[in-house]
């Protein structure tokens, strides 16, 4: 009676892993051999797993990556211009505490997407609020959020963000309207949290996909020179593990 009290409580006080590890330890005869100590640790080490878990999972259901990538899966076996040991480095998310983005570029098909998700996918595990977007999805949100009075909470949402990632920049010219959306994103994120930017278009040409030049001069600024770059290069990927793939088939 005592034990089935002592349960309850323990998930009346929201310490649900707690009180499963601690089923567990009644329901294992080995349990009983550790000391008071060993098993008072045990049970506070699942319920910490039990709390970091779900934390985890909310937040990468939060962030909607548009891929389930991670930085253990990134191939390193083609050329694509990709680093290791930047990779590696930018794993650990410090520019992320200090603010900072990461640029990266390349053609179509080469993994631009996949290692943005990638860095999401490992802020998350270290507890960093992240959302991704398709730049067109984004834009489309902005303007239904305008037309039913939500625009000014959406960018306060947004500007609360630790990663905010914006997926084919530059496919099309951003219009007068778009560039202002952009602008009062980089202002209300500015010093105060990091983004990544995937694009095909080369740093270079950013500026002129802008129609108002001067918008163009103030987001640029608040994004380029403080983010690291990655230019990626090479064949599709698509295109080599489809080749892998006709390869690989038996000849009938």
């Amino acid at each position: 009676m005592l034990i089935n009290q002592t349960l309850e409580t323990l998930r009346k006080m929201g310490l649900s892993g707690m009180a499963q590890a601690y089923r567990h330890q009644l329901e294992k005869s080995d349990s009983l051999a550790l000391s008071f100590e060993e098993r008072f640790s045990l049970l506070v080490d699942f319920e910490w797993t039990a709390r970091y878990d779900r934390r985890l999972s909310r937040l990468r259901k939060e962030a909607k990556l548009r891929l389930q990538a991670c930085m253990e899966d990134i191939d390193y076996q083609y050329p694509r211009g990709l680093d290791r040991n930047v990779i590696l480095s930018l794993k650990s998310c410090n520019w992320l505490r200090s603010h900072q983005g990461i640029l990266i570029t390349g053609p179509t098909g080469v993994g631009k997407s996949f290692l943005a998700c990638a860095f999401g996918n490992a802020a998350c595990r270290m507890g960093f609020k992240v959302r991704y977007y398709r730049l067109a999805q984004l834009f489309s949100e902005l303007g239904m959020a305008k037309a039913d009075g939500t625009h000014t909470r959406l960018l306060h949402s947004i500007g609360g963000l630790d990663l905010l990632i914006l997926d084919d920049w530059g496919l099309a010219p951003f219009t007068q309207s778009e560039g202002h959306e952009l602008l009062n994103i980089v202002e209300e994120r500015y010093q105060s949290g990091s983004m990544i930017i995937t694009s095909q278009l080369p740093i270079d040409l950013w500026h002129g996909a802008f129609s108002d030049p001067t918008v163009a001069d103030a987001v640029l600024d608040r994004i380029v020179h403080n983010s690291h770059k990655l230019n990626m290069q090479g064949e599709s990927m698509r295109k080599i593990i489809k080749s892998q793939i006709t390869l690989d088939t038996p000849e009938e």
